[in-house]
Order: structure tokens, then sequence, then C-alpha cells
């Protein structure tokens, strides 16, 4: 949601051998008030909008056949722990929360010190987080993934189709942009277009379920899209047709 975007014609490569690309996005996010203002970029207004389509989503998931486990979920990228306190809380039993900013991560602890269902604090970046094998019947990505480099994203993925319980899920909710890699230098990020999302995404084994567009957020904002991913079957993972993993459930 930031406004110094500006075109890209690569993805981000991890060519920044300095570690700027992480080190410039730490030293931001430094610098923003833990408030849910700050976590939305100066658009907490949107929050109660953002969360009801989400929880609209997270009911469809549970409406399949084999729908998850509501036993244990992470919030990756969790910053207050505004969506764990707004909307995971009230479905599953355990949750953990990823965070790598101290301050948003203490005042998450603040925000949730009633909640009786909090189980791991890791204080860690997306890009060195491993999930426990099989523990994770959900594992929720928002608004986070754009600071990873390609090839940090699809190791993330992989560590997450890995962390999955049996019929787990994973749920990615991100800025979408139109048509070309847009870099936000102000915040070190990227906005990855769906092509390039979906690609990312199916390099790392993954097959995409449900995508749904966010509906109801003011005019002037990137479009945002929330998927559900299960594991491909081998055969997609090794090259199968990208666009025929989704179903007829595609809204948007």
């Amino acid at each position: 949601m930031g406004s110094t975007l500006k075109e890209s014609d690569e993805l981000v490569n991890g060519e920044e051998s300095d570690g700027s690309f992480y080190s410039n996005a730490a030293n931001y996010w430094s610098k923003v008030p833990p408030t849910v203002d700050g976590m939305l970029g100066g658009f907490g207004v949107i929050s109660h909008t953002d969360i009801s389509g989400s929880e609209k989503f997270l009911k469809l998931i549970y409406k399949w056949p084999n729908p998850p486990g509501n036993r244990t979920a992470v919030d990756c990228g969790a910053g207050i722990g505004r969506i764990t306190k707004c909307l995971l809380q009230n479905h599953f039993e355990n949750i953990d929360l990823v965070e790598q900013n101290p301050n948003f991560l203490e005042e998450a602890k603040k925000s949730l010190s009633n909640c009786k269902k909090i189980g791991s604090y890791f204080p860690i970046g997306l890009q060195n987080f491993i999930p426990e094998a099989g523990k994770y019947d959900v594992i929720w990505c928002q608004w986070v993934l754009g600071h990873l480099t390609d090839e940090d994203f699809m190791k993330f993925f992989q560590r997450c189709r890995e962390g999955l319980s049996n019929d787990g899920v994973i749920v990615v909710k991100e800025n979408i942009s139109a048509d070309e890699v847009v870099r936000d230098d102000l915040d070190s990020s990227v906005t990855r277009p769906l092509k390039a999302l979906k690609s990312l995404l199916h390099q790392a084994g993954l097959k995409i379920l449900l995508n749904h567009r966010q509906r109801k957020f003011p005019s002037g904002l990137l479009e945002v899209r929330m998927l559900a991913l299960r594991p491909a079957p081998v055969s997609i993972a090794d090259g199968g047709d990208l666009n025929s993993q989704e179903n007829s459930m595609e809204a948007g």
C-alpha cells in the first residue's frame, strides 16, 4: 500500500549481496508505529472490511469435502497480531505468530495477553522461518510476501508445504499489480502481478484451489487477492498446466 511504487523489469532476485533488500525493509518498519494504522500503511479504516473478507474466504475453505482441521494455525508476518486477534483466534485452538520486528511483537503480546490460544512467538523473518513438519492446519500469509526475494519466496513455501497437516491449507492474501512487478523503494518491497505470483507458487510445488478478490476496499488501492493453496500432485508440480489448478470457485 506504499506510495512510491515504480515498475521493475525483473522480479527481486536476491542480487543485493549486502543484504540491503532485507535490511532496508527492517529499517523502514522499525520507524512505523505499532498500531493498526501503522500496519496498514495509513489505511487502518479498511481493517474491518479486510477481516470480513478473510472471514468469508476462510468459511468457504471449511465447506470443502476435505477441509483443514482447526487445531493449529500460524500467522506469518503477524505484525501486532491484528489478524490473530480479529480472525484466527475465532477458528483455531492454537496460533503461532511469526514476526521479526521486536516492537510489533511486543505489541502483539500485549494485545493478545488474555488469549489462551497463543502458542509460540517466532521473532524472525519468513526467509528464516522453518515450520515444524506436519504441524499447521492453516498457514496464513498476508501483506508480507513482497518482502521476500523470489528465491526466498519459493524456499519459504516449500518449507510451508512440509509444515502442513493432513488436509492443511496455505492462505495467501496480497496486493496484486496490473502487469509488471512494481518495486517500492520506501519500504523495500515488491508487488507482483497475479501471473508472477502464480508462477512462483507453482514452482514451489503448490496448487491454487481458490482464488478470490477482496471486495469493498476504497478506490485507488491496489487489487488484493486471496488464494487457498495445497501441495500439488507430483505431475503438476513437475510441469503441469498452471491454469488448470484453480477450480470454478474463483470469483474476481
